[in-house]
């Protein structure tokens, strides 16, 4: 500690250092002038759409027919497609989505392959030319009078040539006939397709990506027809669908839209189907008994389910005989959402006990941050793999063990797919951000969302993305393995973290630390409403977070998403300083503890063994007047000073030095680059504790280091950067003053042969038989 002593006035300098003018471009704070694109009628500098913003529209009449033996679709389209743009177009790109599965696709032909040193039959089986051909078979191309249109394919894009050219508030309808087969989601992958169940031999279906669809024409790219290579997925404009579907009349056909013809089903489905929705618990529409009958007897003919959709984006659906179905009602602002789920039984009892009440949970929390959600139903399906979102419809992973039984990360990372995949009808169904070039518009955005969702769904719930000490271990990796969050999908090496994790990490952050949670919940409610049924870019909601929370985010953006520097802050040092009262009696008394309580060396300490007694012990007369002289006692004459002293000071002054304060200056590297606001914890000597918070524009003349002074009345032993870890700060060791090690573990061990353990449920089952798990509720 330091004492000093203020002169009249009590005056402490914190002079700011001057910015350099070769400095001003390469600040932290400068603004994102240079990567935001210039506000336009179309799109504000607010992040407001602009008085003359536009979008497309597309409608569809599809007919389609599922092939049970063959696995195979036969579909037939018409399109109305609105120009309501102030262009005229003279073609229309189409997106073919499902010809990744070409025999030479753009996504085989540049997947990076490589034999190993012993390759194995595996290895050679995939590595051997594809023989699944599950590309589009374009059938015919015509317009509205049956005449061909001339098109070509360019991988998973499609040009279609117009007879006369489009102008604007001109529509167009032609028509696309195809069939393709349908893949086998274990072995070719993809984002829809078949499972399989050889236990019955029956089929499950999730039609995803399924019809040539219509690529985005917007005031920003134009035609957004940027390849599908099987990561970056999906801009579409919004319209309405009738979609008729042809399907083995013992299958259950769940969809995206409303069921136009009820009388698909039997009248006691009809009846229970009307009372969940009225229900506030999850009413079975088709039972456990009535699936398994259905997979077993497998009954002949067709049936034709119709759907129709509004303002939707996208759509899809499932088929199976093996669908057990339940339902409930979710009223949310005065407005009825039916909530459904559709799962095999291999998919108990987690599904029948969890799938629908989380379809709820979601649409709600969801609602309460973005937008009332305005569809009449939100499903979640239950498969093999994966989740995957659309309009309305989600599929989504998370399966039992054949006992029943499961581990806790199966039941928390099932409530968490369909959290996620019922969470997208938000991001991107409704806010219709471009995916295909900005994954983390949606899945940064939905992830955040997700996060704010599991948390109220159980206290402390063992989210994996979200949380900013989750963040580190990617943010503390080599920067060559890791891309600024403003990367396309396709360039992107981890896209989990980039494009979910990360952005998610940064929006919590933003909320917690950086606004607080009132101007962040405001600001992003108003993007959602704002944008709903839009089609955002980056640039509308970076302005309107800035412009609806009063806060200059730049820093913030650029750090976050246009670079892959990461926080790490260390507190470098403190120093202490306090008044010097120059009241004898205090600053005597001090110095006399302070003399007593430092330390004996190591050899006063073995002096008094070594010599138990010195020379002037064994003499005393050899003592003179300084033997016994005490330099630190209050004479008559130190307090007359001090009484002198206290009698030229204001009262101002005098109340001031009788606080006795305490002034620590700290000293902070930003060693990891990206600025960020400093909270810091005081420990104080009687366990006290206070928390400051520091806005990140402490760092805008040194991005580098910085100090800051505290004054408290009390002594401070400990400081702390972080205590939260709200920062994602990546090394906490280096936060503390005085320095601490965070603590770690490690185990001794014997190795041992690797054993299949039943986990926690099965082995309670093992000693508990009764408590094994029902089919169903």
């Amino acid at each position: 500690m330091k004492h000093f002593l203020f002169a009249s006035g009590l005056l402490l300098s914190l002079a700011a250092p001057a910015l350099a003018q070769e400095n001003i471009d390469k600040s932290k704070f400068r603004q994102l002038a240079q990567e935001l694109p210039t506000p336009n009628t179309y799109r504000t500098a607010s992040g407001a759409p602009g008085h003359e913003y536009w979008q497309q529209r597309a409608d569809y009449n599809i007919k389609a027919e599922l092939n049970d033996d063959n696995q195979s679709l036969i579909g037939s389209e018409t399109i109305t497609y609105t120009n309501l743009s102030p262009d005229v177009l003279t073609y229309l790109w189409v997106q073919l989505d499902q010809n990744i599965f070409e025999k030479n696709s753009m996504t085989s032909l540049t997947r990076s392959t490589k034999i190993p040193e012993k390759p194995t039959f595996g290895v050679a089986e995939a590595l051997a030319e594809q023989t699944f051909d599950g590309g589009y078979k374009i059938k015919s191309v015509k317009d509205a009078n049956g005449k061909a249109l001339p098109y070509i394919i360019n991988f998973t894009m499609m040009r279609i040539d117009l007879p006369q050219p489009l102008k604007p508030k001109q529509s167009v309808k032609f028509s696309i006939d195809w069939s393709n087969l349908i893949n086998d989601q274990k072995k070719q992958g993809g984002r829809g397709g078949y499972e399989f169940f050889p236990e019955d031999g029956n089929y499950e279906y999730q039609m995803a990506q399924w019809f040539p669809r219509m690529a985005v024409y917007d005031d920003v790219n134009g035609w957004q027809h940027k390849q599908f290579l099987g990561t970056g997925e999906f801009a579409l404009p919004f319209g309405d669908y009738k979609v008729s579907l042809t399907v083995p009349a013992d299958h259950v056909v769940a969809s995206t839209g409303e069921l136009q013809n009820e009388d698909v089903l039997t009248s006691t489905q009809r009846n229970r189907l009307a009372q969940a929705k009225k229900a506030n618990k999850p009413v079975l529409i088709v039972t456990p008994e009535e699936a398994l009958r259905a997979a077993k007897n497998k009954a002949k003919g067709k049936k034709t389910w119709t759907f129709v959709a509004k303002d939707v984006r996208d759509f899809a659906w499932a088929s199976s005989r093996k669908f057990i179905w339940d339902a409930m009602n979710v009223n949310y602002a005065g407005k009825n959402t039916l909530a459904m789920s559709y799962y095999p039984k291999e998919g108990n009892p987690l599904w029948g006990q969890y799938s629908t009440e989380v379809v709820a949970h979601t649409i709600k929390v969801y609602s309460k941050f973005t937008i009332d959600y305005p569809y009449p139903v939100a499903i979640s399906v239950h498969g093999a793999v994966g989740g995957m979102e659309y309009p309305m419809i989600s599929f989504n992973g998370g399966r039992p063990e054949k006992d029943g039984s499961y581990t806790e990360r199966t039941k928390y990372g099932m409530i968490s797919v369909i959290i996620h995949e019922v969470g997208h009808n938000f991001f991107p169904m409704i806010i219709n951000s471009d995916e295909r070039q900005w994954t983390w518009m949606d899945e940064g955005l939905n992830t955040f969302v997700q996060y704010l969702a599991e948390q109220e769904w159980q206290r402390d719930y063992p989210s994996s993305r979200g949380e900013p000490r989750n963040m580190t271990t990617y943010m503390k990796m080599d920067k060559s393995m890791q891309q600024p969050i403003m990367t396309n999908s396709e360039s992107v090496t981890q896209l989990g973290n980039n494009a979910y994790g990360k952005p998610a990490t940064a929006l919590n952050i933003l909320r917690e630390t950086v606004l607080g949670r009132k101007l962040f919940d405001y600001a992003f409610k108003e993007y959602a409403r704002r944008w709903a049924f839009k089609h955002p870019m980056p640039a509308d909601f970076f302005r309107t977070m800035e412009d609806a929370s009063g806060t200059d985010l730049d820093w913030f953006w650029r750090g976050w998403f246009y670079t892959t520097d990461h926080v790490e802050q260390e507190l470098t040092g403190v120093k202490w300083y306090a008044v010097d009262t120059k009241n004898p009696e205090v600053e005597n008394a001090r110095r006399r503890a302070e003399i007593n309580e430092a330390p004996k060396s190591l050899s006063q300490q073995r002096n008094l063994q070594d010599i138990p007694k010195t020379l002037l012990d064994a003499k005393p007369e050899l003592k003179d007047f300084y033997n016994t002289y005490d330099p630190l006692a209050v004479t008559a004459e130190s307090k007359a000073q001090y009484q002198k002293y206290v009698q030229s000071l204001t009262p101002e002054e005098r109340a001031l030095l009788e606080k006795g304060l305490n002034f620590y200056e700290v000293s902070i590297k930003n060693n990891g680059g990206l600025v960020m606001p400093v909270v810091v914890q005081m420990t104080f000597q009687d366990g006290s504790n206070q928390l400051v918070r520091i806005p990140a524009e402490i760092w805008r003349y040194n991005d580098q280091e910085i100090t800051k002074v505290f004054v408290t009345e009390k002594p401070v032993v400990s400081f702390l950067l972080d205590p939260f870890q709200e920062t994602a700060d990546i090394n906490m060791d280096n936060n503390a003053y005085p320095q601490r090690a965070q603590p770690s573990r490690f185990e001794l061990f014997k190795q041992q042969p690797q054993a299949i353990t039943p986990n926690p449920l099965q082995r309670q089952m093992q000693q508990q038989p009764q408590a094994a798990p029902t089919s169903n509720r």
